[in-house]
């Protein structure tokens, strides 16, 4: 039993479920009445669980730890986000099938140094501007494979999940370590099939357009100079633990204001920046962090009893629940039930590095789960939903969210996570 898991009555799970069943639906089901009103129902949702714990259990003091883990969360996302989209790239002239994969490649790395969010936004223009005159549905969903989910992987500034597992005291190398030989089998296979299959693409283009426009491909970058606000996040993360309390995230707050005022406004425009995605993770994060918490509690307290015992399933729990809800809180869950299972507390560091040395196993497949399977569906990764937009608007014939899942993540992702739980697990 973890010691500072509580017994919560099992129905004060529901209002976790409700929130992210409404946000998989909301969009579609309740259109402009959501996307008006999702800020009031994530909060409502949230207050019912913190009421439950401040009234009914007495115990206030649980939501501290959550509190800071929520601060620190969108402290790194939001300042990314608003660097990122400091930056912009212009590219003239059509790719070939090898600089594309040559730019997912560089995407893959990129990734982990400022995030699949920040390396989403900061790449998908530029991914459809270079591949203009022949760019199809499968090059947004093998981007939002790779760079948006697959690639982020290696540090905790690459995916939420891990960010979150570094709170908890993860090491920072920890993932780079361990996860490396998964990163390269998913990434490497990925890169293989779009190469094969853009090759083919390549071939039914009018030849003259492509003679033409392959002869000239050029590259311009703005707004370079938000490179030193990235060094500052990164900095502010890797020292995060030897800071003074709150100064990492201030330091990132810092960063994202400078980089934000110190870009020029042609520079915001080129690349259509607003902030309306990073409030909607804002309101939405704000419920979830609140909600989750009864279910992380639950599991402490009876994860013997769920049956999940071995790293495969771990990982493909992890994963089923990332794939179709938020990998972040998906991934804490599990991490939570594998500690409980062995006794051990998920808020107390010390109990943390000892989960690390001696299961690492079900630690790494917990943080594989989450990161990789997020691509399995548009809601499975924020930045899923974000790339998907931004093609749309640049009038990308994408995937709906049916044909992602059975025409391109079932035939094409499936078979390779199941080809490295076969590996690893």
């Amino acid at each position: 039993m973890a010691p500072t898991a509580y017994e919560v009555n099992p129905w004060m799970i529901l209002p976790f479920g409700a929130l992210l069943l409404l946000i998989a639906t909301g969009p579609v089901l309740l259109g402009d009445w959501w996307h008006h009103h999702y800020p009031k129902v994530s909060v409502a949702l949230g207050v019912v669980t913190v009421g439950y714990y401040f009234v009914i259990l007495h115990q206030p003091g649980r939501f501290g730890t959550v509190v800071h883990e929520y601060l620190s969360f969108i402290a790194l996302i939001g300042s990314l986000f608003v660097v990122a989209g400091g930056i912009h790239i212009n590219v003239k002239g059509e790719s070939r099938p090898l600089t594309n994969v040559l730019f997912l490649a560089i995407g893959a790395i990129i990734a982990n140094i400022i995030g699949t969010t920040g390396a989403s936004m900061l790449l998908i223009r530029p991914w459809i501007r270079m591949n203009k005159y022949r760019i199809t549905g499968f090059h947004v969903v093998i981007f939002i494979f790779i760079v948006s989910n697959v690639a982020g992987s290696l540090t905790p500034i690459g995916d939420p999940p891990l960010f979150l597992g570094y709170l908890k005291g993860v090491p920072f190398w920890w993932t780079l370590q361990h996860c490396w030989p998964a990163w390269a089998i998913a990434v490497g296979l990925l890169l293989s099939v779009f190469y094969v299959v853009d090759s083919i693409n390549i071939r039914k283009a009018p030849r003259e357009i492509m003679e033409r426009k392959t002869a000239n491909e050029t590259w311009k970058f703005a707004g370079m100079h938000n490179l030193v606000f990235l060094a500052m996040i990164l900095a502010a993360v890797l020292y995060n633990r030897s800071l003074p309390f709150l100064f990492p995230e201030a330091i990132m707050v810092v960063a994202a204001v400078a980089s934000f005022y110190l870009t020029p406004d042609k520079v915001h425009k080129a690349n259509d920046f607003t902030f309306a995605p990073i409030k909607e993770v804002a309101w939405l994060f704000l419920g979830i962090f609140a909600t989750m918490v009864p279910a992380l509690d639950y599991l402490g307290m009876h994860a013997a009893e769920i049956g999940i015992t071995s790293p495969m399933q771990f990982y493909f729990s992890t994963g089923l629940l990332s794939s179709f809800l938020d990998n972040a809180p998906t991934y804490l869950t599990f991490l939570s039930a594998a500690m409980g299972l062995h006794h051990l507390n998920m808020d107390n560091p010390a109990d943390v590095l000892k989960a690390i040395t001696e299961f690492p196993s079900e630690i790494l497949a917990i943080s594989l789960g989450a990161v990789f399977f997020g691509a399995m569906t548009y809601i499975g990764n924020g930045p899923n939903l974000m790339v998907k937009s931004i093609a749309d608007h640049a009038k990308v014939n994408t995937p709906n969210f049916l044909e992602y899942i059975v025409r391109y993540a079932i035939p094409i992702l499936l078979p390779i996570l199941v080809l490295i739980s076969l590996i690893l697990f």
